[in-house]
């Protein structure tokens, strides 16, 4: 036999009048493992292939084939991808803000911008509009409030994007740290009107906490808003983090005009009446509503007037004589926050920030084991670990995801992994890429990319999964619940109901459970770091399982483990 495309008998395919191409059975060798009879080797000596070296076997086989058309011949080069190069094509970020400062519009903004949905759902949307995609939930639609993290993975530019939308509310905070301990930059959302706010606070330093390089978007310009130099006052006082505004904006509120982009010298100007509706039919959205001239152009004084040229050109000397040059080892490094300028609302920078984030941000990052070790994101073994648990993504089908933070090597489909916590083996048979409540199937994966696995009580927050010599990630932490309340089930005869709620929401992470030490209370102790978590694991209860419940608060605040036992 020779190598792997010509190790099964010639098919007849259709359209092609001949043998199927070594090319197209290059395919079907990337996803079966299977033993070939190597012509370099003894007769009837069998060796071995995984599914790289079959891929590479039958591209090389279809590159010296002279009855293959060179149409129909796949380079060796594409069809082996490249660790390295997929690695560095990957940007995983998380978004964090205080509520209602426009993080979720802003992400569906970067998803429409990016061609991952044709349309941009609001927050607060009318009858019949399209909703968020990241807020997926029936409450979230509801209330229009973030109450779970949502991860969505789109192409834009050449690069892999996998964005996490945390929530804002202080409540969910436990949800946000675990996910941004899954991304590798992070995106600070600010008010322009209000400035720094609690949570903002709050998500900074979890970030710095884990050494996440911060990308500031200001967001809401076309609205009355604080001064430019005052926000990055803030950002520099409170925070002790020095700033680099990358564009600066022309005006706010009803004099918003645009945005200089510092690093083209490009002014930006903003009609907030042509980029209003729907994008019609040729229409580009990249440039609806949107002009660029030069800072040099005759025509700027006449399109923004003379007041806001003339403030526009004291700005930017003040600007560069702060300093002309970004040093981007030390956003990298935390070090230095990019300062950007726009309105999600009505499109305007949302696309240039995207661009330019693109450029500045970092790709994935090392990972220190708790050995001592480091994983970094092109070794070839595959380490991963789940950040968080969500169940009922599908009503239909009562399904439980697990969400994979890939750290190194390549993921395949079918592949097994080791869970270190539980030593034992899984097959990932069925992972899926991610896209806010939707799935795909996905056959490969790598470090920065974040994966669903369909999770039948083999994973647990913080489980590190691993392929060859063992690997540990640290745990990730759990917070301190300040409220404890009974959860009751109003209706005896949904007994199993309840209980199968309990043990998957509470599974997930949603809250934590106790149990009282006297033997005839039964009902579960829901612990919380805030009120709506209860009101969510209660709705969820309702609409997912079925069960109306009732909560009866305990005088409680805080919860501790008793070293050396009870008595």
């Amino acid at each position: 036999a020779d190598r792997a495309a010509s190790a099964r008998p010639a098919r007849r395919v259709g359209g092609l009048g001949g043998k199927m191409p070594p090319a197209l059975l290059a395919r079907r060798a990337s996803s079966a493992r299977r033993a070939i009879v190597d012509a370099d080797a003894g007769e009837g000596e069998t060796v071995v292939l995984d599914a790289e070296d079959a891929v590479e076997a039958a591209a090389e086989e279809a590159e010296d084939d002279p009855q293959v058309p060179d149409a129909m011949k796949v380079p060796k080069s594409a069809v082996v991808r490249d660790l390295a190069k997929e690695v560095e094509s990957r940007r995983t970020f998380a978004i964090i803000s205080h509520p209602d400062a426009g993080k979720t519009t802003l992400t569906e903004k970067l998803l429409y911008y990016g061609g991952a949905i044709n349309e941009a759902g609001a927050v607060r949307s009318r009858r019949g509009a399209k909703a968020a995609t990241s807020d997926w939930m029936e409450m979230e639609q509801q209330r229009g409030i973030s109450i779970s993290s949502t991860a969505l993975s789109f192409a834009y530019s050449g690069f892999t994007l996998n964005l996490l939308d945390t929530p804002g509310h202080a409540d969910f905070s436990e949800d946000t740290y675990r996910t941004v301990s899954a991304a590798d930059n992070a995106v600070m959302l600010i008010d322009s009107a209000k400035g720094l706010e609690p949570q903002t606070r709050k998500l900074f330093e979890v970030c710095r906490l884990n050494g996440l390089p911060i990308f500031t978007f200001c967001n809401k310009m076309d609205r009355p808003s604080l001064e430019p130099l005052e926000l990055l006052d803030q950002i520099e006082r409170e925070f002790e983090l020095p700033t680099y505004a990358v564009n600066w904006p022309i005006g706010s509120g009803d004099t918003f005009r645009g945005v200089f982009h510092r690093p083209t010298r490009e002014v930006h100007l903003f009609d907030k009446e042509a980029s209003a509706g729907k994008t019609k039919k040729g229409e580009d959205k990249n440039t609806k509503g949107l002009e660029i001239v030069t800072l040099d152009d005759e025509r700027l004084v006449d399109l923004i007037g003379e007041e806001l040229h003339e403030r526009l050109m004291e700005d930017i000397e003040l600007l560069d004589e702060l300093g002309s040059d970004l040093d981007l080892q030390a956003v990298h490094d935390g070090q230095l926050t990019p300062v950007f300028f726009g309105s999600g609302m009505n499109n305007f920078g949302v696309k240039l920030f995207l661009d330019t984030f693109l450029g500045y941000s970092t790709r994935p990052r090392g990972r220190a084991c708790v050995d001592g070790s480091t994983l970094n994101p092109t070794d070839e073994s595959f380490t991963g670990f789940v950040f968080k648990l969500q169940a009922n993504m599908d009503p239909r089908h009562r399904d439980k995801v697990a969400f994979v933070r890939v750290v190194s090597g390549k993921f395949e489909r079918g592949m097994k992994v080791t869970n270190a916590r539980t030593k034992k083996a899984v097959a990932l048979s069925r992972p899926s890429q991610l896209f806010g409540q939707d799935k795909t199937v996905l056959d490969e994966g790598f470090a920065g990319d974040v994966i669903g696995l369909n999770n039948p009580g083999s994973f647990a927050i913080g489980d590190t999964l691993y392929v060859g010599s063992k690997r540990a990630l640290p745990p990730i932490p759990t917070f301190s619940p300040e409220l404890f309340a009974y959860l009751r089930n109003t209706d005896t005869g949904k007994y199993k109901q309840f209980q199968k709620g309990v043990t998957e929401l509470l599974g997930e992470g949603a809250v934590q459970v106790m149990y009282s030490r006297d033997a005839v209370k039964q009902d579960p102790i829901l612990a919380a770091v805030g009120q709506l978590q209860f009101e969510v694991v209660q709705a969820r209860m309702l609409q997912e399982y079925g069960v109306e419940t009732t909560l009866e608060n305990l005088p409680f605040a805080v919860a501790r483990w008793v070293v050396g036992g009870w008595d």
